[in-house]
């Protein structure tokens, strides 16, 4: 029974004080500012991850910044001092506060897949070749895939410097694993 309580008190519970050990992650109002926060706390040196949230947080198109959880008041007080205020911190104790992942890979044989949210990049695998990007429903999408397809993946210029809303950092990363992956295949 006590079990059972402490399962509702944490799930119901504020942001923690305590300095969690392993890993933890933050919510965000926004996927903008998990990206700035991203962006912010790479500038000043941390390492971090966005990923998607856990089942039960998922709301839409979420993301939540995965951190190493020894770090957590130090990042939040740099994220803090830039404006960037998470709504809530999460310490990854079990699977059920575990985020997943936002990238998946498909082998289709002769070309390979890369998901990452709701954007997605299909490569030649003999050749490199970019040959469809889709996804999102963002202004920038259908420019960027003209941009992209037909492209070599090792030579392509990267989806970030183009694009200017979400779809667009989701197909970098699908962008970044399309290109390690074909690198590692094909000169690894």
């Amino acid at each position: 029974m006590k079990t059972l309580f402490s399962t509702i008190a944490r799930f119901f519970a504020k942001p923690t004080t305590k300095t969690p050990l392993g890993r933890s992650f933050f919510s965000f109002q926004s996927t903008g500012e998990v990206i700035r926060a991203e962006s912010h706390l790479a500038k000043a040196g941390f390492s971090s991850t966005i990923m998607g949230p856990p089942p039960w947080l998922q709301t839409g198109c979420d993301m939540v910044l995965v951190i190493d959880g020894i770090q957590a008041p130090a990042i939040l007080r740099c994220l803090n001092k830039a404006g960037i205020v998470p709504e809530q911190h999460y310490p990854m104790s079990d699977d059920m506060l575990s985020p997943v992942s936002l990238v998946r890979v498909t082998d289709f044989g002769q070309w390979f897949m890369v998901q990452a949210a709701n954007m997605k990049i299909t490569v030649d695998k003999s050749q490199g070749t970019i040959v469809n990007v889709s996804g999102g429903g963002c202004p920038d999408v259908p420019y960027l895939a003209k941009i992209l397809v037909g492209q070599s993946i090792a030579t392509s210029e990267e989806p970030r410097l183009r694009g200017q809303t979400l779809c667009s950092y989701a197909l970098q990363k699908a962008f970044e694993e399309a290109k390690k992956r074909w690198m590692q295949e094909n000169h690894g």
